[in-house]
Formats: C-alpha cells, sequence, structure tokens
C-alpha cells in the first residue's frame, strides 16, 4: 500500500484552527492525526466528521465544548485532513475504516466517551459504538445514518456517487460549500482544499460513495444489521440533531428514534442549515452537547 502525507505547510494558517496537532500510528507506518483539546481528564466527546471534510468541519465547535471542561477530540480519518492517505480507492473499505478507528479509540483508552457524528462519521461512529458500546455513554447525530442496504437511496445520492467514481473534477471546498448555506470564505474553502495538493490524495475521498451498503448484499450489510440489532438494545441516551435543508439524510432522525430506546424522551432538535451543519449553527450544535452531557451527569 502506497501511503501519502500532506505537507505540513498546507495547514498553515487556516482561519480559526489554532489547535496542535496529535498523531497517532493506527497500523504500522499509517498515521491518524486528531485534535485533542480540553482538560486530559475532562469527559471525552469524539467528534466524527465525514465526507469530503476533516476536523476543521469542527473548528468553531471544539472550543465551545472544551471550555465547558470536556476533552475534545476529533480525528482525521484515514485519507483525510492531516492524517496519512492511501493512494489506491481500493485500499479503503468500510471496515478498514473501522478498525482504523477502533485501533485509534483503544489505543487512547477512551473511557464513557460521548459520540457526535455527522455523514460518513454517522455510518462509522454508529458501527463503533455499537461494538464497542463500553466505551461510550451517550450518542449525539446530526444528518447521518446507519445503512443496512434495504431501504432506496435518494436520487440525489446515486448523482454524487457517480460524480465522486467518474468525475475528472473534484473540489473538495466546492463539494462542502454546495452542502452549506452560508457562504464559506476564500480562506474556508482553502482550508477544505488543504489536504489534498493533487488527484493522487484523494483516492480515500472518492472511495466513500461506493462503500455505502445501497444493497442487501453489500459487504457491509450483515455488520451493520448487526450493529443495529445492539443499537435496538440501546438505552444510554441517544439524540438527534438534524438540519433543516438536508435532502439525503432528511427522515432518518425520526427513523432512529423509533428504533432506538435511548432516543425516547430526549431533547431531539432539527437546526438551521444544509448537510454540514457545524457550518451552517456551529453555536446551537455545540450547545445541544454540552446540555446533554451536562443533563445526563446531573441524572
Amino acid at each position: 500500500m502506497r501511503i501519502l502525507r500532506t505537507d505540513e505547510a498546507r495547514f498553515n494558517g487556516l482561519p480559526d484552527y489554532p489547535f496542535s496537532p496529535s498523531y497517532l500510528e493506527v497500523e504500522p507506518g499509517l498515521r491518524m492525526h486528531y485534535v485533542d483539546e480540553g482538560p486530559k481528564d475532562g469527559h471525552p466527546v469524539v467528534m466524527l466528521h465525514g465526507e469530503p471534510s476533516w476536523s476543521y468541519l469542527y473548528r468553531h465547535m471544539i472550543p465551545r465544548v472544551a471550555k465547558a471542561g470536556h476533552r475534545v477530540l476529533a480525528p482525521d480519518l484515514i485519507g483525510f485532513g492531516k492524517s496519512d492517505k492511501p493512494a489506491a480507492v481500493e485500499d479503503y473499505s468500510y471496515q478498514r475504516h473501522l478498525s482504523w478507528l477502533a485501533s485509534w479509540l483503544k489505543a487512547l483508552d477512551l473511557q464513557d466517551a460521548t459520540l457526535v457524528c455527522q455523514n460518513w462519521g454517522s455510518l462509522l461512529g454508529l458501527r463503533l459504538a455499537a461494538e464497542h458500546n463500553d466505551r461510550f455513554s451517550r450518542i449525539i447525530v446530526g444528518n447521518g445514518m446507519l445503512p443496512t442496504g434495504d431501504s432506496r437511496v435518494p436520487a440525489v445520492f446515486s448523482l454524487w456517487k457517480a460524480f465522486a467514481s467518474y468525475s475528472p473534477w473534484f473540489p473538495a471546498g466546492r463539494i462542502v460549500q454546495l452542502g452549506t448555506e452560508r457562504a464559506l470564505s476564500k480562506a474556508e474553502l482553502a482550508a477544505y482544499d488543504a489536504p489534498f495538493p493533487g488527484p493522487e490524495f484523494k483516492a480515500g475521498a472518492r472511495a466513500f460513495p461506493r462503500l455505502v451498503p445501497i444493497t442487501a448484499d453489500d459487504p457491509a450489510s450483515a455488520a451493520n444489521k448487526a450493529a443495529w440489532s445492539i443499537l435496538e438494545k440501546w438505552r444510554k441516551p441517544f439524540i438527534t440533531c438534524f438540519s433543516s435543508g438536508d435532502p439525503i439524510t432528511r427522515g432518518g432522525d425520526r427513523h432512529m428514534q423509533r428504533r432506538i430506546p435511548g432516543a425516547h424522551g430526549q431533547p431531539h432538535i432539527t437546526l438551521q442549515g444544509g448537510h454540514f451543519l457545524q457550518e451552517d449553527s456551529p453555536e446551537d450544535f455545540a450547545r445541544i452537547i454540552i446540555d446533554a452531557c451536562k443533563s445526563s451527569r446531573a441524572a
């Protein structure tokens, strides 16, 4: 496996991203980057990004949650951000991403963690929490789901999958802008492009859409169904925090509220914004996390 590493200089001077980098090998020779802010003995809050973003997506939320006394950890998935990037699309699989994340989770020995996830962060995070449920005390999902291939996918997803697979043009910043209602600045667009200095660095971003299980015989379907069987018994707090303007995940919040016992009676909310609600409603999203952690501790 040929591994690429983005030059650190490309991340110099990014707006609103003053965080010191932390790195961990998740398998020999493969380095994962993560943000680690707030007190080291604070309650861990794990923020998982999706596609084609990176921990930069949470830049407005990380300081707010850390200031509330929590230890905020925001990893860059392998293939994204400051993490290493295997060069071939075939190097990526759903299971491999899970193994890399699980290796990071165990190496840091995170316990009693709150999971915050969106987009592919949810496809991976919900599996991670189900398979390592002893390490998580609550889950907060924004614009995400855990598909098993048994439901029809929206037409817009099929178009996105074809674009990611075949378009010679794959501008990460512009793609994030398409899923965001507010206008991103040129510097913010450049920050989303920073991890990808050339086409060969984008294999992970191009791989994700084809890894979504859309048929019942997909390689990940059985494992996702097994995760659902655990989530259907999940009685710890489970909160949905979706946005008002996401055509891909619309309705997924109600589906999870019905199926997951821990969702009953929780303060579910719909925030203003597009797919990337971390860009459109970061203060409100951060407040949901802080209040959920506070309320669980008071209980």
